[in-house]
């Protein structure tokens, strides 16, 4: 994803989020994410184009198929920067439930194939891991959909794992969010009552306020999330909003669906080889965890 001080993206419309009473969702391990978290850095820099990338793709579906009614492989190719160049990439779609709007909740898997932003001018050519930039949301999703198979929210629920997410040189927005932009291409707005984005959500010192692009074209989701934030005691969530950050939920709401993105961005190994496990929490996971399988669950 990329920092943003001024001015919006192509403007988005907004649909209206209903509120109500929630049912009680099975319990988020944080334990159990913080094992899927390392499972995926232990496959190397998950960059398109790469063994490592292939390897953990089988898993993720693997895993998810395991527990979802159906898992989809959405394949496109498409424009990377170095060392990717014209890269093969795979969406995982995995959806528990038929009939009625869907609750979607998504992350990006891939990692950045250049650590650009490290102190260390020689180390800025090479791939970064991604613990909490990708594959911390990717946890927290697998845990959510171990939930999903215990026991069924009131309407249906898709997860959506993007791929090509940070394959960008800096300053290129074209070559940004290349697995949710084909993504969006490809779904009908009114399907979903709404979106929730989750990325860089495993920092150990986790501090999450709303991110403004969100909390602008995404009023009442914001509301909806940080609520049950604060109804389950969770202070992480704060209502503080800093960042413009360009990120997947950006051709969600372009295209209509109402979406927040969930994102620490306070989090300086961001871009840079220190962006490892031992950065992230399975306390920061769970609490993450428990605010958003609050909000599936809520009528």
């Amino acid at each position: 994803m990329l920092f943003w001080q001024h001015g919006p993206p192509t403007a988005a419309a907004v649909l209206i989020l209903i509120g109500g009473c929630n049912s009680s969702p099975p319990v988020f391990d944080g334990n159990r994410a913080m094992v899927d978290l390392r499972a995926q850095c232990d496959f190397g820099p998950r960059v398109p184009g790469t063994p490592a990338h292939d390897r953990c793709r089988a898993f993720l579906v693997d895993r998810l198929r395991t527990l979802a009614d159906t898992v989809i492989e959405q394949r496109f190719t498409a424009s990377a920067s170095a060392p990717a160049g014209q890269a093969a990439m795979t969406n995982i779609i995995a959806r528990f439930g038929i009939g009625g709007k869907r609750r979607l909740v998504c992350a990006h898997w891939d990692s950045r194939p250049m650590a650009d932003r490290d102190p260390n001018p020689e180390a800025r050519i090479l791939p970064i891991i991604g613990a909490n930039d990708g594959a911390s949301g990717v946890a927290v999703l697998l845990e959510l959909a171990r939930l999903l198979s215990l026991k069924r929210p009131p309407v249906p629920v898709e997860l959506v794992l993007f791929d090509g997410e940070d394959s960008g040189v800096e300053g290129r927005l074209d070559q940004y969010l290349l697995g949710s932009r084909y993504y969006s291409r490809h779904i009908d707005a009114q399907d979903y009552e709404f979106a929730i984005l989750l990325d860089m959500v495993g920092d150990a010192d986790l501090n999450v306020g709303p991110e403004i692009y969100s909390a602008r074209y995404a009023p009442e989701l914001v509301e909806r999330v940080w609520s049950a934030a604060e109804r389950l005691g969770i202070t992480e969530f704060n209502r503080l909003a800093k960042y413009e950050i360009y990120d997947d939920h950006i051709p969600l709401l372009e295209r209509g669906v109402t979406t927040v993105d969930v994102i620490d961005f306070d989090y300086p190994p961001w871009h840079t080889l220190g962006d490892t496990a031992d950065k992230c929490s399975a306390a920061s996971l769970e609490k993450v965890g428990r605010v958003i399988a609050a909000v599936l669950y809520g009528k």
